[in-house]
């Protein structure tokens, strides 16, 4: 399925999700949007093995579960790498995310966290063994997520 195949209904069932999926039930989704909860739930199963839901995920408050070094690593990897090192990045032992961005430089975003300054090295080091080259280290203090709002449409 393409992003041209999303019905309004599907759209706000990703709504929905994106805006609470811990406690939002088929039923809740159903309900606000005028259809029966197995229409949401036969949905929900489409939009999962289509790959347009990949996963349910924690959004965690690191600095208020004792992880203060909660850190944005920016590097560059050489374009035909890029996603071969990304995933390899993801694997590194303290990295909770990797994103690639479509630019030559600082084209690899690695979130990571360490428990000291000694274990941010140790993740840069490794990064940097992987081929990835660091250009910058900042310290994340808050993210602010909310849904993506064409999906209520």
């Amino acid at each position: 399925m393409s992003i041209r195949d999303l019905d309004s209904l599907d759209r706000r069932i990703l709504y929905s999700l994106q805006a609470e999926a811990r406690h939002t039930s088929s039923n809740d989704i159903a309900a606000s949007l005028d259809v029966s909860a197995s229409t949401v739930r036969n949905r929900i199963q489409r939009l999962e093995s289509d790959g347009i839901i990949r996963g349910y995920h924690a959004d965690v408050d690191y600095e208020d579960a004792g992880y203060q070094l909660f850190t944005l690593i920016v590097c560059t990897a050489p374009i035909p790498e890029r996603e071969e090192l990304a995933a390899a990045a993801a694997d590194v032992p303290g990295v909770v995310e990797v994103q690639e961005v479509m630019t030559g430089e600082a084209n690899v975003l690695v979130r990571a966290i360490g428990v000291d300054g000694d274990d941010l090295s140790r993740i840069g080091e490794e990064l940097d063994e992987l081929g990835l080259r660091v250009s910058d280290e900042d310290l994340i203090r808050n993210t602010h997520r909310r849904p993506y709002s064409r999906f209520e449409e």
